[in-house]
């Protein structure tokens, strides 16, 4: 597989082939993305710092998954005993209003090494988290309380109207909360009251979807 052939591959994933879009990720011009596919080469530094969930071996070689989360001990399961409940709903990794009471029962079970102590799996949605959590991503959710928050650490949060990826911290009154985002170049940071949580999860990991 050619580097023009890899490079293709991660603007289909990573932007549903929009490589104005795939520029913005990586921080470069569209122009340099069509400059890398005319010369059938790339900035492996660049792309390796933005697509945190790129096996390394494929992008310097073309060998092996594309994906570091593309491996046979990672699968869904039907049975209830086995795996932790994946639910198909969004949390946004932005601050997107949605209706908080999309699913009740969950899809399947997922199976994810290392991962043994969430109690949820959910969808990513949004780019405000990236590189670190990626649009598409699923995520693997623990619920905790409001004491349990550790500033500085990502939580994803159910408020009245809204669900949210983010980075928490210490608001401007002791009855808000700070939400920070990974990616300050197109998100800012907002502010929301105590009492607007309804529920609150700490993220303790997330792959790529992969079913």
């Amino acid at each position: 597989m050619t580097k023009k052939d890899r490079l293709l591959k991660l603007i289909e994933y990573y932007s549903a082939g929009n490589k104005s879009e795939f520029a913005r990720l990586l921080g470069v011009t569209p122009q340099a993305i069509t400059t890398w596919i005319a010369r059938d080469t790339f900035d492996t530094e660049a792309i390796y710092a933005k697509c945190v969930n790129i096996n390394a071996d494929w992008l310097l070689t073309g060998a092996g998954n594309m994906l570091k989360g593309e491996n046979k001990q990672i699968s869904v399961s039907y049975s209830p005993s086995i795996g932790t409940p994946y639910y198909d709903v969004d949390f946004i990794g932005g601050f997107s209003e949605v209706f908080n009471d999309q699913t009740a029962l969950p899809t399947c079970n997922i199976v994810v090494p290392g991962l043994e102590k969430a109690t949820v799996w959910c969808n990513v949605t949004g780019h405000s988290m990236e590189p670190r959590i990626n649009h598409g991503d699923i995520i693997a959710l623990r619920e905790c309380t409001l004491q349990d928050v550790q500033y500085g650490e990502i939580y994803a949060v159910v408020l009245d109207t809204l669900r949210t990826i983010k980075m928490l911290r210490k608001g401007s009154t002791p009855d808000k909360l700070l939400y920070v985002p990974i990616n300050k170049t197109d998100y800012d940071e907002q502010e929301f009251s105590i009492s607007r949580i309804k529920k609150i999860f700490e993220v303790i990991g997330s792959i790529s979807k992969f079913f």
